[in-house]
């Protein structure tokens, strides 16, 4: 069978999700796939979605970044956070994204202009990904 094992791995949760036909993640230089019998490799990733092929399905995926070891025939990501689309609290994700864009347009912000980016960047994919 053309299959690839995936784990995603987080500081509080592993997730097995089995035998995958292709997963596409969010590289920091841009997206890249994956499917059986890929060389091995440890890849950066971004904040973005990981699309999984199971089955002919197509689940979607919501991170903040971290790591992809492609081993044989097996792919560990290793992420900081990762949320099934259907897992998305949007309530949750709008505040953020509400919240992060105030401390942006504020002119004497506290805030680090890259941490404000970074949950921009993560709130919005959250939201765009919830509606997979």
């Amino acid at each position: 069978m053309n299959t690839i094992q995936l784990e995603i791995v987080t500081p509080i949760r592993v997730l097995d999700e089995g035998q995958a036909s292709y997963v596409r993640c969010p590289g920091i230089d841009g997206s890249f796939g994956v499917m059986a019998n890929h060389i091995e490799g440890i890849i950066a990733l971004d904040v973005g979605e990981i699309k999984v092929t199971k089955d002919g399905q197509d689940e979607y995926l919501s991170t903040s970044g971290g790591y992809a070891e492609i081993m044989e025939n097996k792919l560990e990501l290793l992420v900081e956070s990762v949320e099934k689309s259907g897992e998305i609290d949007t309530e949750r994700a709008q505040l953020s994204l509400e919240r992060a864009n105030k401390r942006k347009k504020e002119s004497d912000s506290k805030f680090d202009d890259t941490r404000l980016d970074a949950s921009l960047a993560r709130a919005l994919n959250r939201l765009q990904v919830s509606k997979r």
